[in-house]
């Protein structure tokens, strides 16, 4: 199918379900979560790079141009694009001597005293070049499209000096120029403190906010900015300070909170109404409350506590039942979530934290969407938005997390063209 030269609409019709997710114009909420808005024996119609249609194939055939081309999604699942909204894409090498150590027992810190860690992925970022690390980073991103992913939030963080973490955004830019993804960047240079300020933290703080921020800003070079407010990365003082300044930029907040102790960062991404908090696995009652009440979205990642071999998995039920917007994400990285898969991590929140499939997908299409400020454009399947959709070989929607650890999607569509395709014998 020479698609990308197709100028003519396409209609995809006779899909056993088309889950359109169409609804408010805002993220979902409570049992809002359920509400897939599902439409059975379901058809798009595609005109350029928008959705001109959605409904029974029956209805929307009486009415199609003259000149449509079509494509049979005879019992097949048709869902929005997945929207990954937390990913540290752009990094080299791998960690898996550290896979086998934590197997074998050795604990975080034994595995830093071997010079493992956010070092090992540091140090080899910091060697690779601007290119290397875009060939590596666009070979991923091919991973995430043939999972159903067509948005892709991407951090910056593995660099931790003025020149790395810019070579890293550049990176960022370079693939979204590219396509046929949707990027979004996001600067995590407050990831962890760098070996060569351990001596002077706020040394490392102050170029941040000095140098970096700026020159990030004026270049725009990202549109979020995220911290890691943990024990052993960054203090909620430091936070406050750095969130402060990128916000004075005109960055967007996130927040890397309540991973591995209660810190209060939490607490900070509500005080500051940030976009979203993420992780949250050692989040409390009131600090849930805190969110619902500033409107600050849950990003949950289930992948690291999977990688991690950890059973504290973020209180999913009871964000919900807050009425907090709850997010699902990947979380890919190198160190404890290497996963590009989007399907098993529903999987993973169904099993795990006590989603339905429901819940699940809505956190990662219209949820996730609207938690990179996308929701008016991506996330569901409502006339208007971009075409970003994805065919699985499925005759039920819940069969997607069911079949854990297996790839169903048949075909991908990025603004409205067909970007990827699974061989069939």
């Amino acid at each position: 199918m020479a698609d990308r030269e197709r100028t003519q609409p396409l209609f995809l019709h006779s899909a056993a379900q088309v889950v359109t997710l169409a609804g408010p114009n805002r993220p979902r909420v409570g049992r809002e979560l359920e509400e897939l808005g599902l439409i059975e024996n379901g058809a798009v119609l595609i005109e350029g790079e928008i959705i001109a249609a959605v409904g029974p194939t029956e209805a929307l055939e009486a009415a199609l141009p003259s000149d449509v081309q079509r494509w049979d999604a005879h019992g097949m699942v048709v869902l929005p694009g997945f929207v990954d909204a937390h990913t540290h894409l752009v990094f080299a090498g791998d960690r898996v001597e550290e896979f086998e150590w934590r197997i074998r027992g050795l604990s975080y810190e034994e595995i830093a005293h071997r010079g493992g860690g956010i070092w090992t992925t540091v140090r080899r970022t910091r060697a690779a070049s601007e290119d290397a690390l875009l060939a590596i980073a666009r070979r991923r991103l091919r991973w995430f499209l043939e999972h159903g992913t067509t948005t892709i939030e991407v951090k910056s963080g593995y660099g931790l000096s003025r020149e790395e973490e810019l070579k890293i955004l550049r990176v960022i830019r370079r693939l979204h120029q590219e396509g046929p993804l949707e990027i979004v960047p996001t600067l995590l240079a407050a990831h962890v403190v760098p070996e060569e300020y351990a001596a002077d933290r706020s040394a490392y703080v102050r170029m941040i906010v000095e140098e970096l921020l700026p020159e990030v800003a004026s270049e725009g070079l990202a549109e979020y900015h995220d911290v890691f407010c943990d024990a052993g990365a960054f203090t909620v003082e430091e936070a406050r300070v750095l969130m402060e300044t990128a916000r004075a930029h005109g960055l967007k907040l996130r927040l890397h909170a309540e991973q591995l102790t209660r810190s209060g960062a939490a607490r900070l991404a509500a005080e500051f109404r940030a976009r979203t908090a993420d992780h949250l696995e050692k989040i409390t009652d009131e600090d849930i409350a805190a969110l619902a009440e500033a409107g600050v979205m849950a990003v949950l990642l289930p992948g690291a506590c999977f990688h991690l071999g950890r059973g504290d998995y973020p209180p999913a039920r009871k964000l919900i039942e807050a009425g907090v917007p709850v997010v699902l994400a990947t979380d890919f990285n190198p160190g404890t979530s290497p996963t590009s898969s989007m399907p098993m991590i529903l999987s993973l929140a169904c099993t795990q934290m006590g989603l339905t499939p429901a819940e699940a997908i809505t956190a990662a299409t219209i949820n996730a969407a609207y938690s990179l400020d996308r929701g008016h454009r991506v996330g569901s399947l409502e006339v208007g938005k971009r075409a970003d959709l994805v065919l699985f070989e499925a005759s039920d929607y819940r069969q997607i997390p069911y079949f854990f650890g297996v790839n169903l999607v048949r075909a991908v569509f990025a603004r409205g063209r067909l970007v990827y395709e699974r061989e069939t014998t």
